[in-house]
């Protein structure tokens, strides 16, 4: 008896261990979805105003933000 009882507790354990690890692939792949990675060449292009600058002195107006990316 003993021996079924652990049984059906470890087939719970496994179960539970799926269907919470189905849920976190579930909630990635949302969160990639939301986000265009597939778009063609972005550095490349560039909207009219905002080349490449030279360098003249000019200190970089990017800031770090402790974010990714």
């Amino acid at each position: 008896m003993e021996t079924l009882i652990a049984l059906v507790a470890g087939a719970v354990l496994i179960a539970l261990g799926m269907r919470l690890i189905h849920r976190l692939n579930a909630q990635h792949a949302a969160r990639i979805a939301a986000h265009h990675f597939g778009d063609p060449y972005p550095v490349l292009i560039r909207p009219p105003g905002n080349s490449h600058r030279t360098p003249t002195g000019q200190v970089p107006s990017r800031r770090l933000t402790g974010t990714w990316p």
